[in-house]
């Protein structure tokens, strides 16, 4: 278990994204550039901030901006909070013994008063702000508290948040309450992929599961000799089969048809059980875990597809064109298994 936290404070901690694309797109206007929507913000924004406004103002000093920026997020009307389990998160640190930092980005002045508004700052032994580049700053800490690399961990919802764990030789842990979103997380492959830090709190707790846990997935076919994938960060933005845990009480045939409905409003129907794979730890995952997966092949009774948010993007196509893709280790396996076996109606490998 980690014995040493450092947070990222913005996004991790409290929720200002509200506030700062209001401040951004402020900016943005004076210098006649179109605004930022959210989702479009959480894609493009990164830091270091600096190269983020030199990419689309790059003739406008940083100073100058911050002129702007500063009274525009003073005076943005969506408020800033606390991000839930947060506090929550961190008395479990402070009851535990983990030593817990912060090193953020934010402005210094901004970030001591909501520090003292939300009565956090006793969950810190020290905190470091201001920093724009934060990987000019972690070896510094690490030093002067001591800290070894292997117990210590940076929590964060940005690329350089991870950037800087490895950086400093740290383990690094993203969360995806923040700034960017979770394809461009993704894309660094943090060590652990955590939804909110409740999760974080309870992995910490058990440190290792009790027991595995066993999934239902399905690979669906149209009748007529094409596959679906679905493409997920959880997977580490790879392309796989829809499906999830069994609840307690429940049938891992109703758990299939209910986890196939809820992920994308499909209904099936000619189930067959393919086979069972041991998933440990795998690289592939968002966190480490261990899987016993039951895999499935079913018939779709329709091809309207429609995604919650737990997943990208959809394709229908060929098994053939679908083993070029890049797909997930067990989801590949299965469709070997099922091609062997001539188990989609009308495919051709």
């Amino acid at each position: 278990m980690f014995r040493n936290l450092i947070f990222d404070w913005s996004g991790t901690l409290v929720d200002d994204l509200g506030p700062v694309i209001e401040a951004t797109n402020a900016v943005f206007e004076r210098y006649n550039l179109p605004p930022f929507d959210r989702d479009n913000f959480r894609r493009q924004f990164r830091l270091p901030y600096s190269e983020f406004y030199a990419e689309f103002l790059p003739d406008i000093s940083l100073a100058e901006l911050e002129i702007h920026f500063r009274p525009a997020f003073s005076m943005a009307k969506t408020p800033v909070t606390v991000l839930p389990h947060a506090r929550e998160k961190l008395e479990w640190c402070t009851h535990h013994g983990i030593r817990a930092f912060v090193l953020t980005s934010m402005d210094t002045q901004a970030f001591e008063q909501q520090m003292d508004e939300f009565k956090l700052r006793h969950h810190f032994e020290a905190t470091y702000s201001g920093i724009i580049d934060k990987r000019d700053m972690i070896h510094e800490i690490i030093g002067r508290h001591r800290l070894k690399p292997h117990e210590t961990a940076f929590v964060g919802d940005m690329t350089h948040d991870v950037e800087t764990a490895r950086h400093g030789g740290l383990s690094s842990i993203a969360v995806l309450t923040g700034y960017q979103h979770p394809e461009v997380l993704a894309t660094v492959r943090p060590d652990l992929t955590v939804p909110d830090l409740e999760v974080l709190r309870n992995l910490m707790h058990r440190q290792v599961a009790a027991r595995p846990i066993t999934t239902v997935g399905a690979l669906i076919h149209d009748g007529a000799g094409r596959v679906l994938m679905i493409r997920t960060h959880k997977w580490s933005g790879l392309w796989g089969i829809p499906g999830g845990k069994i609840k307690r009480g429940e049938s891992s045939l109703d758990a299939l048809t209910r986890e196939v409905r809820e992920e994308t409003n499909l209904q099936i129907s000619d189930i067959e059980f393919v086979l069972n794979q041991d998933c440990i730890a795998s690289p592939e995952f968002m966190h480490p875990e261990h899987f016993i997966l039951l895999n499935y092949v079913a018939r779709a009774t329709g091809t309207d597809v429609q995604l919650n948010d737990e997943a990208e993007e959809f394709v229908w196509l060929t098994p053939a064109e679908a083993l070029k893709m890049p797909l997930n280790t067990p989801t590949r396996v299965l469709l070997d298994e099922a091609l062997a076996r001539k188990l989609i109606p009308h495919a051709h490998a």
